[in-house]
């Protein structure tokens, strides 16, 4: 084994081993439970040991002056996560609702619920269906246009795994529900969840191969390729914990190591506004479905593949498509200032959005709700500052301004001062851009 080519990967695993994650998701004894109720939160207790890993990812990339980090492109990443993280907390698991209902009158199998067996059996059959869950949302459109927003960034590095669509559970749990057949809810619920968290760490640089380990899971390397646009890897690399699936299916690609990836969407969308990530494409399907000739082709924009043109096969043919060779990365440098502001205001999204994870928060109050949208406003803000938007400021100043006039019994003295200040900072370049 070349040492040189696994410098680096010790102190990798060793995060993961100081940040606590890997021992306790895999014994099966600890992760069983009888009742779907019972099954703990895990993607919750995994995001400060995921952001660990983030910095640590960081600091040997910055070691080894390999360093993508963008501000910018990171805090998009991550807004994605809070917009996501915000649904899921506020549906509080109802897409989970059909699979036990399933469950709890149609099964055909009794499985026991404290059987290793049934714990293996589980995460076979969920890392199954989670193939054909990716391989549609990329195969077919109106999926694809919500599995878009994990693909949209120009970079590669675990902060891309936060980025996810808000809709997108709720457009893929159908996938899963052939399981409710024969397996609890209780081991749905705990490997559903993770099977989600191992992807977490696929998507990074500083691992560059696991030899034996590459042929049967999915690994950094695998899903490098799946990340890329050259036209080469797209449609390729569907697997979740497994690797097989592709190479049963015939989806499986090699990375090509004399050929550069290059990551992100086939046109790249050029902003940084996370409302706009997740929902331009979805306005641009419905845009291209009115522009066909006839309902037949209208109608199967929708689920057909997003190459596809009437003529064609289902998928588009590989000639029609864009074959990314190179890209200039979309980054507009803005003020120092801006950058300290927006930092600032990060941070107290991220203050707010913790509050959410509160057994005590009521999501429905008006104290609750105007925090909620707030933050909504301010990643959008934040994204529209990062692109200079000429708007950027007066819906800066509106948001800080109803913010503070909304909350102002709810805040203290630094909450009130800091969006009485940031209110004022925002009038006045208001005023100087008039003039």
């Amino acid at each position: 084994m070349n040492s040189s080519k696994y410098e680096g990967y010790s102190e990798f695993f060793d995060g993961f081993k100081h940040a606590g994650m890997l021992l306790y998701l895999v014994n099966p004894y600890e992760t069983s439970f009888e009742h779907h109720k019972q099954v703990p939160d895990y993607q919750l207790q995994v995001w400060f040991s995921f952001f660990v890993l983030i910095a640590l990812e960081n600091a040997i990339l910055y070691a080894k002056n390999k360093s993508t980090f963008r501000i910018n492109d990171h805090m998009t990443s991550i807004s994605h996560w809070v917009l996501q993280e915000t649904g899921r907390v506020l549906f509080r698991g109802a897409e989970y609702y059909a699979y036990i209902l399933i469950y709890e009158n149609f099964r055909i199998w009794n499985l026991a619920w404290d059987s290793p067996w049934t714990w293996y059996i589980t995460a076979i059959g969920v890392d199954f269906c989670y193939y054909w869950v990716h391989r549609a949302n990329h195969e077919v459109l109106f999926l694809w246009a919500h599995h878009q927003v994990h693909h949209s960034s120009e970079e590669f590095n675990l902060v891309v795994g936060l980025r996810q669509s808000i809709l997108q559970q709720w457009c893929s749990f159908m996938f899963y529900l052939p399981l409710a057949l024969f397996i609890p809810p209780s081991h749905f619920l705990a490997h559903h969840q993770f099977n989600l968290i191992y992807q977490l760490w696929i998507h990074t640089t500083v691992i560059e191969d696991l030899g034996p380990l590459e042929w049967i899971f999915n690994t950094p390397k695998h899903h490098r390729v799946h990340h890329g646009c050259n036209l080469y890897c797209l449609d390729t690399n569907y697997g979740g914990v497994l690797i097989i699936w592709d190479r049963i299916f015939g989806t499986f690609v090699e990375e090509r190591p004399k050929e550069e990836i290059i990551y992100g969407l086939v046109v790249s969308p050029q902003t940084y506004n996370p409302l706009y990530l997740q929902v331009f494409y979805a306005a641009g399907m419905v845009g291209r479905s009115l522009g066909m000739g006839n309902l037949r082709d209208a109608l199967a924009v929708y689920w057909k593949g997003p190459s596809w043109q009437p003529g064609l096969p289902r998928l588009g043919l590989d000639e029609f498509k864009v074959n990314v060779t190179s890209r200039i990365r979309y980054d507009p440098r803005i003020p120092t200032w801006q950058t300290c502001y927006i930092l600032l205001h990060f941070c107290l999204v991220i203050y707010n959005h913790m509050q959410i994870y509160d057994d005590k928060f009521d999501p429905y109050n008006l104290h609750s709700g105007t925090m909620i949208l707030n933050n909504i406003c301010a990643l959008t803000t934040i994204g529209l500052l990062f692109d200079r938007s000429r708007f950027a400021g007066l819906l800066e100043l509106a948001r800080c301004s109803a913010y503070l006039f909304l909350l102002r019994d709810r805040l203290d003295t630094i909450g009130c001062s800091i969006y009485l200040a940031s209110s004022l900072l925002w009038l006045g370049d208001v005023l100087r851009a008039i003039r």
